[in-house]
């Protein structure tokens, strides 16, 4: 019998017209990444450019939530926009600096801090050196 889960959920608030804020809480996983990945290109199709990704009640995320951060990355760059995420759990900040996730996608401490990055002309994609 498997071990039930807490169900993804998956707020979408519009800080502006352009940025789609994602605030997520559960396992983002191989059994929840697709529901994910509709709620980012639901976010696309009505013309998002800039995505925040709260990840401050994500327990764990294995390699199919990276798949969709990287994926939705590639697809915001070249409308141009931009993919951010904000405060990672300690166990999902490892996962995405071991896998350099993290030097690719900025990582911001709260919602104001990407924001200002979206803002910020010719900013770098990773965080500072």
């Amino acid at each position: 019998m498997p071990i039930a889960q807490d169900p993804l959920s998956v707020e979408v608030t519009l800080p502006r017209e352009d940025v789609a804020l994602l605030t997520v809480e559960g396992y983002l996983d191989v059994d929840t990444a697709t529901e994910f990945q509709h709620h980012l290109a639901n976010q696309l199709h009505h013309g998002r450019r800039h995505f925040l990704l709260d990840l401050s009640a994500v327990p764990f995320m294995d390699s199919s939530g990276m798949n969709i951060i990287l994926r939705v990355y590639q697809e915001a760059r070249e409308l141009p926009g931009s993919v951010h995420i904000i405060s990672p759990t300690p166990a999902v900040r490892r996962i995405l600096d071991l896998t350099g996730v993290s030097i690719t996608v900025p990582v911001s401490e709260n919602v104001d801090e990407a924001l200002e990055r979206v803002d910020a002309p010719g900013a770098p994609a990773g965080p500072e050196a």
